[in-house]
């Protein structure tokens, strides 16, 4: 049973959702009504005082913002979260005025498992959830899991600008999302950007707006991320992707706290905390001219670094039952737990993917397996897998075997050719290399 279910409390999407977003949520086991500005044409869905309204404003914003207040007019509580995308007119004075006061933002084509983890972080009356009582990435007793959460503690409530580093799938952005809950901007927005996954040609706009005419298709006025979140937080992540001309604006945002649409010649004050994080050393690509050291520098005030998995000793099983338990609570799956057997192999794997890697065999492990148990080959693990003897020369040149390949497939947006160039080995190099570390792309994104 889901929280969802357990709770019983439903989601109101208000707008047109897909079928994957309709059935997804309810496979999650939210019952989940739809409120269509559209096609509503009398009273609104009986949702009841605990439901959580998901309003669409990715298109048809301003309809959709009616049918909300609306809502809120009849249940005065109400929780919401908002998906918004480039056809979003978030400088329409009602959006505009409405957008601070959703529980969250997530911006761009709606990422399901994004929406679901939302949802689960909004509480009965609609207030943050307290660090303590959400599951995540900090879930553990390992002393590096101690550290990492008296310094998230320690920082959150600094007004300052913090850099989070660490590996591919440590948790980064969960980080910062505690950081935000922990912090006094917690009930303002929170914007999470992923500067890799950024057009080229949009990163400005996107990040700081642009004014009607500004550039060909610039058709309306565009408020960025930067304004958006005014009074919030902005998490950057992967922050080393960044362009130069971007780092430029970023700088000013730092020092200044104003930012300038494209095309306007007029400074905008902005208020937010600004968190970056990065899986490159920053050091080695201001060395290398990839990155302004004056922004480095502006970005480093405080530092976090996510622990690998590899590090954290006693919180892989910990974390492992956890993933399975809340696997089950959404699906029902027959495995309760980890042999003997798998505990061992869980423990001795180098986990190069880290805990994405952990969660996403985990799930993948309670499918497909017969038995309450789940065994080493259930995981994909067995004793041949490289990173069993982690203390010896040979298993830890395997595992920098392993993190180079991860870290070129992911900086390399999985093109198999460009990880290939980026080696300077064949693709048919690059396919062996995945196949002998068990490295499947799906687990890795």
């Amino acid at each position: 049973m889901s929280r969802g279910e357990s709770t019983g409390r439903c989601v109101v999407w208000v707008g047109r959702p897909s079928v994957e977003e309709h059935f997804g949520l309810i496979r999650a086991g939210w019952r989940t009504l739809v409120a269509d500005p559209a096609r509503l044409d009398s009273a609104l869905p009986e949702c009841g005082e605990t439901a959580i309204a998901v309003v669409d404003l990715r298109a048809g914003a301003q309809a959709a913002v009616r049918v909300l207040q609306e809502l809120r007019g009849n249940h005065p509580g109400l929780a919401w979260i908002g998906l918004t995308g480039h056809r979003t007119p978030a400088n329409e004075p009602s959006i505009q005025h409405v957008l601070p006061q959703a529980f969250e933002l997530i911006d761009g084509a709606s990422s399901l498992q994004a929406l679901r983890l939302a949802l689960q972080r909004v509480p009965a009356d609609g207030l943050p959830v307290p660090d303590d009582d959400q599951p995540s990435v900090m879930t553990g007793n390992s002393p590096a899991i101690r550290a990492l959460s008296q310094n998230i503690r320690k920082f959150a409530p600094v007004e300052l600008p913090l850099l989070i580093t660490g590996e591919t799938g440590t948790g980064k952005e969960m980080a910062a999302r505690a950081l935000h809950q922990l912090s006094g901007r917690r009930e303002q927005p929170f914007a999470a950007i992923n500067c890799g996954a950024l057009p080229a040609n949009l990163v400005q706009s996107e990040l700081f707006g642009h004014e009607r005419g500004s550039f060909t298709g610039a058709t309306a006025r565009r408020i960025g991320h930067f304004e958006s979140a005014d009074g919030g937080t902005v998490f950057l992540d992967e922050i080393g992707d960044l362009p130069l001309d971007a780092q430029t604006n970023l700088l000013r945002v730092l020092q200044e706290g104003t930012i300038e649409r494209i095309g306007s010649c007029h400074s905008i004050k902005v208020n937010v905390r600004v968190l970056a994080a990065t899986h490159v050393d920053l050091e080695k690509a201001v060395a290398q001219g990839r990155f302004r050291e004056d922004l480095f520098y502006r970005l480093n005030v405080l530092r976090l670094r996510m622990p690998p998995l590899r590090e954290r000793n006693g919180d892989i099983e910990l974390l492992a039952q956890h993933f399975l338990d809340a696997f089950r609570e959404s699906y029902g799956t027959r495995a309760r737990a980890f042999s003997t057997a798998a505990r061992k192999a869980m423990n001795a794997f180098a986990w190069p993917g880290n805990v994405r890697e952990l969660m996403n065999r985990v799930q993948r492990a309670a499918v497909i397996a017969d038995d309450a148990l789940i065994t080493p080959d259930d995981l994909e693990l067995n004793a041949d897998l490289p990173g069993i003897d982690r203390d010896s020369l040979g298993s830890a040149r395997t595992s920098a075997e392993r993190e180079a390949i991860v870290d070129c497939l992911r900086a390399s947006a999985f093109n198999i050719s460009e990880c290939a160039r980026r080696l300077r080995v064949s693709r048919v190099t690059v396919y062996r290399l995945c196949k002998k570390h068990q490295l499947a792309l799906d687990q890795l994104r």
